[in-house]
């Protein structure tokens, strides 16, 4: 079976959530990746070094510049003459692009795969993540969205993979990119981190938010989450979202301060490899998920934690 992935980069550096996407689609077989934009030549470089890969297809155009799924979905199709599976990184782009090829393709789309069982057999969280679907394709093309955090990544350096300039069907003038709004921090990416430190509703303010949880992350160098909770109360922007309708993180620690653990939050965290937990309530839910629990008032835990490290 001949896969092809689409890589994600931004600001001319490739992505880490296209490395457990090779991962992935090196268990159903060959492994080309596609690196579309504009001036991607050091993109593509990078790409030719993850072990795994064996040619890199580069659509260097400016109607790719900003990944605009409009325009690259039928790209894709058009690349799909060659390939028996398309895959993607589960983040917010990658959700944007794989349905539009789907539906060009007239084919099912499987979801935010955790696993690869067979050539078209995969399984899949249902229910926020309360039970693992298994599920088996009969289409003759696939269209896969993965989630990064269950798949180990792609070695980086050593590959050796060849370079292809290709072309598509350019701008299909749907739709325009107008500008992007990004919130720059010197914190790790949420997604990749190795600790995250992640903060709830029961912080009550955006002050009390920044003076607890911010601390404690910059001693442990941890990216910063939060809940729903905490980010429809509007103490931190929507990228710090941790969840099923946030982001999905695996880090090897994961502290949950003053979160309860709703189903919809523990869908996004709970495969990390330790959770912490500090709430004041000793039956949250959060703790039938942590490694280690403290049962207290986090506005003196975390400053006490914070001032031993």
């Amino acid at each position: 079976m001949k896969t092809l992935v689409w890589a994600e980069h931004e600001n001319g550096r490739l992505k880490d959530a296209s490395l457990p996407t090779v991962t992935a689609a090196a268990k159903l077989g060959e492994v080309d990746l596609l690196v579309a934009g504009a001036g991607v030549a050091g993109v593509a470089q990078a790409a030719a070094q993850i072990v795994g890969v064996g040619q890199v297809l580069v659509a260097d155009d400016e109607a790719y510049a900003h990944a605009l799924p409009e325009n690259l979905a039928p790209l894709v199709v058009e690349l799909m003459a060659g390939y028996d599976a398309f895959l993607a990184p589960a983040t917010s782009t990658g959700k944007n692009i794989a349905p539009r090829v789907a539906a060009l393709l007239d084919v099912m789309q499987l979801s935010d795969i955790l696993s690869v069982e067979g050539p078209q057999t995969f399984t899949r969280a249902i229910y926020a993540g309360n039970a693992i679907a298994t599920v088996k394709s009969s289409d003759a093309k696939l269209v896969i969205t993965v989630r990064g955090s269950t798949f180990a990544k792609a070695v980086a350096s050593g590959g050796v993979a060849t370079i292809s300039p290709v072309s598509g069907p350019g701008n299909q003038e749907l739709s325009n990119f107008v500008r992007a709004d990004i919130a720059q921090s010197t914190r790790p990416e949420l997604t990749s981190a190795k600790v995250v430190v992640a903060g709830g509703r029961a912080l009550g303010s955006a002050e009390k938010f920044q003076d607890v949880i911010e601390p404690l992350a910059d001693k442990l160098k941890a990216a910063v989450g939060a809940s729903r909770a905490a980010v429809d109360a509007g103490y931190v922007p929507n990228d710090y979202q941790v969840g099923q309708t946030g982001k999905i993180v695996a880090p090897e620690f994961y502290f949950a301060i003053g979160i309860s653990g709703a189903i919809q939050h523990l869908a996004g965290m709970k495969d990390a490899k330790t959770i912490v937990a500090i709430n004041a309530d000793p039956e949250a839910p959060i703790f039938g998920v942590a490694d280690y629990g403290l049962v207290g008032d986090l506005f003196e835990i975390v400053p006490a934690l914070t001032a031993k490290l």
